[in-house]
C-alpha cells in the first residue's frame, strides 16, 4: 500500500527556505552527473543518494519519477586526463562510466530514467546556441560564442551573491572572467573553438565544441521539456553552472528551467573539502573491497544532505554495526511511518535512521522502513 498521506518538503535554493514540493503525478528531475575522468568518490555518492531517497519517497507516495542524470563526456578535465594517459577521451569516458554505474548499482541506487551524454546532443546544442545568438542574448568573438548576461535581468537569482563574489567564483571554477573578449566578466561560453587535439564539430562559428553550461539546457529540454520540476546537484554547482543554465534556458524558452532547485552538501576529509586537486578523495570502488555497500550507504545517510560533513575511519564500522542490528530483527513494517515523516521533513535521513534504530532495539522488524531508505535487509 503506497504511503499516500504526507507532503515532501525540501529546501529550495532559490527561495532560501524549506517549502512544500508540490508536483503532479509524474515528477521530472534533472541532476548534474559526472565528468567521467576519474572514479566515483563519496561526494558523488552523497549527491546522487539525495535524489535517490527523494525519488523513493515520491514513489512511496504514488508518483512516477523521471530522473535524468547527464554525463559530461566532452569537457576540459576529461580531455586533459585522456591526454595525460595517452588514450582517446571517449575510451576513458566509457571506462569510468562503467565503473560509476557499477558503484551506483552496488549502493542500491534506483536506475535513472535517462543518462544522456553531452556528445549525443551536439545538434541540439548548436541549435539552441544559434537561437540565443539570433535573439540577441549571445554574441560571437573569434569563433567564441558568449552569453551576454546583461540581457537577463534576473541573473544571480539562484545563487543570491553579489557581482564581486560571482566573479570570484567564476575565476575559481573555470569561468575565465578576465578574458578581454568578454563584454562583461560574467559572460560565459556557449561554444568555443577547439584547439590542438581536441574534438571538434562543425558549426556556424567554426569548428569547435560546447561550453559546459549549455549541455544541461539542451539535454534537459530534449529529455524532459522546457520546464522541469526539480534541478539539482552538489552545492558547488550553484554558481556558475546552475545560475548560467537557468539564465540561458529562460532566455531561450521564456520559461523557467526548473520550478525547484535543490543542492547537496560537501564532504570533507583531513580538514579539507574532498577534491581531485588535493588528492584526498575516498573512492566507492575502493571502499567496496572491504565493506558491504549497504553499510557505505548507511554511513552516508547518517548525515543530512544539506550539512557538510567529515569522512573518518569510524563511520563504516558504526554503519556496519547498525546494518547488523537491523538485519537481526527480521522483516516487518516497524518505524515505516516515522521514516516517512522524517523524509517529508527536508529528507531528514539522520532522524529516519534513529527511528529504525529504536524499532530494531525493541526487537521489531524494520525491513520495509529500511527499504524506503534504499537498504535491502533480505540480502
Amino acid at each position: 500500500m503506497p504511503g499516500v498521506s504526507g507532503t515532501v518538503h525540501i529546501f529550495d535554493t532559490a527561495r532560501r527556505s524549506v517549502v512544500p514540493f508540490e508536483v503532479g503525478p509524474v515528477v521530472t528531475m534533472y541532476t548534474c552527473g559526472i565528468t567521467p575522468y576519474d572514479a566515483t568518490h563519496l561526494g558523488h555518492a552523497a549527491t546522487f543518494m539525495t535524489y535517490d531517497v527523494l525519488q523513493r519517497r515520491l514513489r512511496d507516495l504514488g508518483h512516477e519519477t523521471r530522473c535524468v542524470r547527464n554525463i559530461t563526456d566532452v569537457d576540459d578535465p576529461l580531455l586533459e586526463r585522456a591526454r595525460e594517459r595517452g588514450v582517446h577521451y571517449l575510451d576513458l569516458a566509457a571506462a569510468e562510466v562503467a565503473r560509476f554505474d557499477d558503484d551506483m548499482v552496488a549502493l542500491g541506487m534506483l536506475p535513472v530514467w535517462s543518462a544522456p551524454r553531452a556528445t549525443s546532443a551536439i545538434a541540439e546544442i548548436r541549435k539552441v546556441v544559434h537561437q540565443l545568438v539570433e535573439s540577441g542574448h549571445a554574441y560571437v568573438v573569434d569563433g567564441l560564442v558568449l552569453f551576454d548576461v546583461s540581457t537577463y535581468d534576473r541573473f544571480g537569482e539562484i545563487s543570491r551573491v553579489d557581482t564581486a563574489r560571482m566573479i570570484e567564483l567564476a575565476r575559481e571554477r573555470g569561468g575565465n572572467p578576465d578574458d578581454p573578449r568578454k563584454r562583461n566578466p560574467l559572460d560565459f561560453v556557449l561554444w568555443q573553438p577547439s584547439v590542438g587535439d581536441e574534438p571538434a564539430w562543425d558549426s556556424l562559428w567554426g569548428p569547435g565544441r560546447p561550453g559546459w553550461h549549455i549541455e544541461c539546457t539542451a539535454l534537459a529540454r530534449r529529455e524532459l521539456g522546457d520546464t522541469i520540476d526539480l534541478h539539482g546537484g552538489g552545492g558547488d554547482l550553484i554558481f556558475p553552472h546552475h545560475e548560467c543554465s537557468s539564465a540561458q534556458s529562460a532566455c531561450l524558452t521564456g520559461q523557467p528551467l526548473a520550478r525547484y532547485w535543490m543542492h547537496g552538501c560537501l564532504v570533507w576529509k583531513d580538514g579539507h573539502k574532498m577534491s581531485k586537486s588535493l588528492g584526498n578523495l575516498v573512492f566507492i570502488s575502493e571502499l567496496r573491497k572491504d565493506w558491504d555497500p549497504r553499510a557505505i550507504r548507511l554511513a552516508i545517510l547518517a548525515h543530512h544532505y544539506r550539512t557538510d560533513w567529515h569522512w573518518n575511519d569510524e563511520l563504516l564500522p558504526t554503519a556496519t554495526a547498525r546494518l547488523e542490528r537491523w538485519a537481526a530483527v527480521g522483516e516487518g513494517d516497524a518505524a515505516l511511518d516515522e521514516v516517512r515523516s522524517a523524509l517529508d521533513t527536508d529528507l531528514d535521513t539522520p532522524t529516519a535512521l534513529q527511528a529504525v534504530d529504536a524499532a530494531a532495539a525493541a526487537g521489531r522488524g524494520v525491513s520495509r522502513a529500511a527499504a524506503l531508505l534504499g537498504v535491502d535487509l533480505t540480502e
